[in-house]
């Protein structure tokens, strides 16, 4: 990338245009190159003035975000691509499609100057890959990217295999990755995640629990109908009636 990181707003709301240009004017090394209301525009401008970063919002009309991205065609270098939106629940599509970043509005100045710093570090080779990644996205069911978790914390995206997750768990409106040594916000439902790895060792053992069966360590009586899972690190599920012989045989017990 260029010294002065050239950069694209992309926004269909002139005030939220005006906000991240104001932002970026504060920054050192940034040289905004134009703003785009829609993604055929942008399409335009990206083609035509080559920026190293797009600041792109993902409901937009005529083109939305990630649709802007998958027309990208070719060529070298590709831009960095930051997502900026008020829709939390596109988190894992943005990331498994190659943004290097993910900014909820409003944006703060501290979120957008890390996502600035992000797009410095990318190379123009990096930033290629990740497009490519974007323009062979398809759909949610597709196992590649099904295998793809996303969790918040705070105002970082944490991206794992699904592999990693021990268990999903429901608390109200609220859903929580656990890991083997962190508990994270999920960025979608628990019925949606169940949907999405279906196909993998993830099975339902309560109506608010989603476990991963390769990191049960092991299963206790609490009584004719019911058991008590323990995992890898230690946390307990109970299992619910309706699920205990489901959850049995899938473990060859």
């Amino acid at each position: 990338m260029s010294a002065q990181l050239r950069t694209l707003i992309v926004d269909d709301e002139p005030v939220a245009r005006r906000i991240l240009r104001e932002e970026l004017e504060t920054m050192e090394d940034i040289e905004i190159i134009g703003e785009a209301e829609n993604g055929e525009a942008a399409l335009e401008k990206i083609r035509d003035d080559r920026p190293d970063l797009v600041l792109l919002d993902l409901q937009m009309p005529v083109l939305g975000g990630l649709d802007v991205v998958r027309r990208l065609k070719g060529g070298s270098p590709l831009p960095a691509v930051v997502i900026v939106t008020a829709w939390d629940q596109h988190a894992i599509q943005a990331f498994e499609a190659g943004a290097i970043d993910y900014l909820l509005k409003p944006v703060s100045r501290e979120r957008l100057l890390e996502a600035v710093e992000r797009a410095r570090r990318t190379s123009g080779r990096e930033a290629a890959e990740r497009v490519a990644r974007i323009q062979e996205f398809a759909e949610p069911q597709n196992d590649r990217h099904a295998r793809r978790i996303v969790g918040r914390t705070g105002t970082e995206y944490i991206l794992m295999n699904a592999d990693e997750v021990y268990a999903f768990q429901a608390e109200g409106d609220l859903v929580w990755i656990i890991t083997a040594k962190s508990k994270l916000l999920a960025t979608q439902t628990l019925k949606t995640l169940e949907e999405r790895l279906v196909a993998g060792s993830f099975r339902r053992i309560h109506r608010s629990a989603l476990v991963n069966i390769d990191h049960v360590r092991k299963m206790s009586p609490l009584s004719s109908q019911r058991w008590l899972v323990t995992l890898d690190n230690k946390v307990e599920f109970i299992v619910s009636k309706r699920q205990a012989r489901s959850i049995r045989h899938l473990l060859n017990w």
